[in-house]
């Protein structure tokens, strides 16, 4: 009998231990004083910045090499940085549900430049992603992940309950994202469209939508892959050589100098600016595969960091998403974390090798203005919705104190005039 009792009261302690983590990880719905709010902005600044330094760094020998100034990549990286931190700023200072006015618009643009770059876009690396107009340079699915996100959260919460039902968890909302997924795979763009995939199935998941569901899709989703991968030679030999680690044909190559690269930086790095990977082992260093040179220069203590701020960004979204009452702002603050997390996995998963080469950059890090640029917007969105969680007395007065039905929101002004009364209690 005392055994029975030892073994139950072991067996409890490792629940006791996850309920505390999930109460911790989940927070109270409030922030008293602003962590939340000043997490995610503190990590997200952290991020873009150890992104420039790393792409001065990653980018600068390619750029001597051929001519260009070494400081050019960065300098285009940190103009849109400093693009995306204003309107960043913006966002997170209007009424989130103004945004539900832009979601239709906002697809319809996505959709039509998603066209637009098929006819007169650029190709790069076999991936027809681009739109060239003089010196600037646009891609049009990073736009289109926040515009599909912003709309199937607009479309699933008018709903509401009734995403229960097969048919409405399923149109419009399926079938638009189906048609943003494969016109960014009529580019190519393989990696993208699986990132788009999880952002659809994020906010399916968090409108409410039944579980089973998901199995069905899951299945849709390992066949149509199956299907992309069997029918094209050149991800038949990546999969082939990170499956076997033997490649003839330098297929992996650029996966294997990337493996050399963080396994060459020990616990501290060679140093900021000593890589060796960089000078044209690592094609195109600075994007998807900076992470390599962030441990190759700074180690693991560098990736590390790098790992804990996705963590810290994470964790405080998460804390936002969970304290949403309403179904537009959970499904949008949700699918945002999902997009921006997800993506960064599966770009440190493909750069130590745990999963064959895919086309996906490290957000916030990775060279590309457009991606920064979205990225930044996303955050500025969930910004908005952190300071509703602040203290009144911390929040600073909102560029559109309105929200669609003229009322007044939270953490703005009293308007001078009567005084409201307490009711009276029965």
């Amino acid at each position: 009998m005392a055994s029975t009792a030892t073994q139950r009261a072991r067996a409890v302690k490792p629940m006791e231990w996850y309920r505390k983590f999930w109460a911790a990880l989940e927070g109270t719905g409030t922030s008293r004083n602003g962590s939340t709010y000043y997490l995610i902005l503190g990590s997200t600044l952290a991020l873009t910045a150890i992104g420039i330094m790393m792409v001065l760094s990653a980018s600068s020998v390619e750029s001597i090499a051929a001519g260009e100034s070494p400081y050019g990549d960065a300098i285009k990286q940190g103009t849109f940085a400093v693009a995306g931190l204003v309107v960043m700023f913006v966002l997170s200072r209007i009424n989130v549900a103004w945004l539900k006015r832009l979601a239709w618009v906002g697809i319809i643009v996505a959709c039509a430049l998603l066209v637009l770059v098929l006819l007169i876009g650029t190709n790069v690396n076999g991936n027809q992603n681009w739109i060239q107009v003089g010196s600037f340079t646009f891609q049009p699915s990073e736009a289109a992940k926040l515009a599909l996100a912003l709309w199937m959260a607009t479309v699933l919460a008018r709903k509401g309950r009734l995403v229960e039902r097969g048919m409405h968890a399923f149109v419009p909302v399926v079938p638009m994202a189906a048609i943003v997924i494969g016109l960014v795979l009529a580019g190519n763009d393989l990696g993208t469209a699986m990132i788009i995939v999880m952002i659809a199935a994020a906010a399916l998941f968090f409108a409410g939508v039944r579980l089973y569901f998901f199995g069905i899709a899951a299945v849709v989703a390992v066949i149509g892959v199956v299907v992309m991968a069997i029918t094209s030679p050149n991800r038949v030999r990546r999969i082939t050589a990170w499956w076997t680690g033997e490649d003839t044909t330098d297929t992996n190559y650029q996966a294997m100098h990337g493996l050399y690269g963080l396994a060459s930086g020990g616990w501290f790095g060679v140093g900021l600016g000593q890589s060796r990977q960089k000078y044209s082992w690592i094609p195109e260093a600075h994007n998807d595969f900076i992470f390599a040179i962030i441990g190759e220069e700074l180690g693991l203590v560098g990736t590390g960091v790098v790992l804990i701020l996705f963590a810290i960004l994470g964790a405080a979204i998460y804390r936002v998403v969970v304290a949403q009452a309403d179904p537009f702002h959970r499904v949008l603050a949700g699918t945002i974390m999902v997009w921006l997390l997800g993506q960064a996995t599966v770009n440190m998963a493909v750069v130590t090798g745990l999963v064959p080469v895919i086309g996906v950059p490290l957000p916030f890090i990775s060279y590309g203005g457009s991606a920064l640029l979205m990225s930044l917007c996303a955050i500025g969105v969930v910004l908005s919705l952190a300071r509703e969680q602040m203290d009144p007395a911390l929040r600073e007065k909102r560029l559109i104190p309105f929200g669609r039905t003229g009322k007044a929101q939270p953490g703005t002004a009293k308007r001078p005039g009567k005084q409201s009364t307490p009711r009276k209690r029965k």
